[in-house]
C-alpha cells in the first residue's frame, strides 16, 4: 500500500469567533494517518510563524457533525452560520485560553469520508501495531 492511500490532507477554511467583534478568517491544516487511525492532527494557522497544533479524535469530529460531543478541552457540535448554511463549532480551551471556531460542514465531511476510506469506523485496531506502542512507551 503505497502512502497515498494511508494518508489524507485537507485545507479548511476556519472563522475564529470573538466576543463583540466581527469573526476572524483562518485556515486549517487537516492531516489523517493510518499509522494512527483514531486522531486527526489540525494545524491553525493564526499568522504567527508555527501553526497551533491540536489533535482531534476522528469520532469527536464525526459525531459533533451530527450531535454536540466532547466535554473538557474539546468539545464540537453542530450549529448554522449568518447564512443559515449549516455549519460545526468547535471549541477549545487550554491553560493558554479558549477559542471558538466555526467551519463549513461539507469540507469537514469530506475530508472526513476520505479518512474512512483509508481506516474504515471499527477497524482502527488493525492498524495499530501495539507491541510498537509498547516498546515505544518503555524506551521513552
Amino acid at each position: 500500500m503505497n502512502s497515498s492511500d494511508t494518508t489524507a490532507t485537507a485545507e479548511l477554511g476556519l472563522r475564529l469567533v470573538v466576543p463583540e467583534r466581527t469573526s476572524v478568517p483562518l485556515v486549517a491544516r487537516l492531516d489523517y494517518s493510518s499509522d494512527d487511525p483514531y486522531a486527526i492532527r489540525v494545524a491553525f494557522h493564526t499568522g504567527e510563524d508555527n501553526p497551533v497544533e491540536w489533535i482531534f479524535a476522528r469520532e469527536l469530529l464525526t459525531v459533533g457533525i451530527v450531535r454536540p460531543v466532547g466535554e473538557g478541552d474539546v468539545r464540537v457540535w453542530p450549529s448554522k452560520d449568518e447564512s443559515g448554511e449549516r455549519s460545526v463549532s468547535i471549541a477549545l480551551s487550554s491553560p493558554f485560553g479558549q477559542a471558538e471556531f466555526d467551519t463549513q460542514v461539507s469540507p469537514l465531511a469530506e475530508f472526513l469520508h476520505r479518512t474512512y476510506e483509508i481506516v474504515p469506523a471499527g477497524q482502527e485496531a488493525q492498524f495499530v501495531d501495539l507491541d510498537e506502542e509498547i516498546q515505544q512507551h518503555l524506551h521513552s
